[in-house]
């Protein structure tokens, strides 16, 4: 994330004024490179019980606790479906921020479980990357993101790929309030 000078904004007078940018064009991801999203998410069991009943997942497993004691895990699990959320969205900053589109994801495994009140993080490599056959201003940037428990343990891993633009077809990057 990037920040470059407002020479125009109103403090530019007193010193440089720096506006944040987000995300990357397609000419800044090289293959190899790996990021490491932060901040990392506690889960907790509120977030849970919130987005299982939002999207109508009432799987007792996931709010109800008698129940979750009786399985094979003994207490709730998360919501598989919250976890991909907030991997995905912890990628955000770093990946798809500029993004035109999400292309799709793919190979989405879960390998482990995750339980209310543990801390998750997330890291994405860069596997892949290529300008668009269709699209001559833009490239198809392919990532494989591991999400991990603060203990180390790796629960998810997918890969995904975003449609980016190639700086010279973009924009401004932000546009200073006046």
């Amino acid at each position: 994330m990037a920040s470059k000078p407002d020479t125009e904004g109103p403090s530019a007078a007193a010193g440089k004024q720096y506006v944040a940018s987000y995300g990357r064009y397609f000419e800044e991801f090289v293959v190899g490179d790996v990021y490491e999203h932060r901040p990392g998410r506690t889960i907790t069991e509120a977030d849970n019980i919130q987005f299982s009943l939002l999207t109508m997942n009432q799987h007792p497993l996931h709010c109800d606790h008698a129940f979750a004691a009786t399985t094979e895990f003994g207490k709730p699990l998360v919501n598989s479906a919250l976890t991909l959320s907030v991997v995905v969205g912890m990628t955000v900053n770093d990946v798809s921020w500029k993004a035109i589109a999400n292309l799709g994801w793919e190979e989405v495994r879960l390998t482990a479980p995750v339980f209310p009140g543990d801390t998750v993080y997330a890291r994405s490599e860069v596997i892949a990357k290529r300008a668009s056959a269709s699209r001559p201003a833009q490239g198809i940037v392919t990532t494989k993101t591991t999400g991990y428990k603060a203990d180390g343990t790796v629960f998810m891993t997918f890969t995904r790929a975003s449609l980016v633009p190639m700086r010279a077809d973009a924009g401004e990057d932000s546009v200073t309030p006046s």
